[in-house]
């Protein structure tokens, strides 16, 4: 999941992570709330402050993402309690904070055409774009199915 983070920046340790969280989300639009609200409290604990809320809006944004399109119609008709989980997690480097969110769907994320942005919705990709300092996707492997939709922020270190 983290092979594309190395593009263009100095490699991440997968090792070197020095704090991670992760939470289970449900197929339903108020996980929104619930990811932002799990993304405040981690990022609290971790006192990361600097990009509280570029990281809390770009979070809304893949999770919203997520739920929108990363359902298959099969997985919409399931049962609620046997639904697909969306999740969420966040990685903490000492100068990089990480976000990803798994989904179930293996569709390309496309952000939304230039022409395109007096439309009321689709917007997410070109605000996750604009506030983060990298974004991608990677399908997971076929055992797992769907694919991680992540997105990088520099953060600042105590001696900037």
């Amino acid at each position: 999941m983290l092979e594309p983070l190395r593009q263009g920046l100095p490699p991440l340790d997968p090792a070197a992570v020095s704090d991670a969280a992760s939470c289970a989300l449900p197929t339903r639009l108020e996980a929104v709330r619930e990811a932002r609200r799990f993304t405040r409290g981690t990022l609290g604990q971790w006192e990361v402050e600097d990009r509280f809320d570029d990281i809390c809006l770009v979070v809304s944004e893949l999770v919203t993402n997520a739920l929108r399109h990363g359902l298959s119609p099969e997985s919409a008709r399931k049962t609620p309690d046997r639904q697909p989980q969306v999740r969420l997690h966040l990685m903490r480097w000492t100068e990089r904070l990480v976000c990803a969110v798994r989904d179930h769907s293996r569709d390309t994320p496309l952000p939304r055409q230039a022409e395109d942005f007096a439309a009321e919705s689709g917007r997410g990709l070109f605000l996750v774009d604009s506030f983060a300092d990298g974004w991608g996707w990677q399908p997971l492997s076929s055992g797992l199915g769907g694919k991680v939709v992540w997105a990088l922020f520099r953060l600042r270190t105590d001696a900037e």
